[in-house]
């Protein structure tokens, strides 16, 4: 019985296997990004922290555009 794989073993992985449950991950990570950058673009001058919600919306994954969705959203500038 094998526990451990080495380097070979996933160098033979076909990854054309795993696409079809990769890939609904990628596209609603990329839906969310999408739409989370858009919103944040779109009221950028009435946001407080512009340059970290961008940070977190690109370099959080899937979770970052969900908090700004959430969270950020809220966080504006009273005029």
């Amino acid at each position: 019985m094998q526990v451990h794989y080495g380097f070979d073993d996933i160098k033979d992985m076909d990854i054309m296997a795993f696409l079809p449950l990769i890939l609904p991950f990628i596209a609603v990570t990329f839906l969310l990004v999408s739409i989370a950058w858009i919103d944040l673009y779109r009221h950028r001058k009435t946001r407080d922290n512009f340059l970290i919600w961008t940070v977190v919306i690109l370099f959080v994954s899937m979770i970052g555009p969900i908090l700004y969705l959430v969270i950020g959203r809220k966080d504006r500038v009273k005029s």
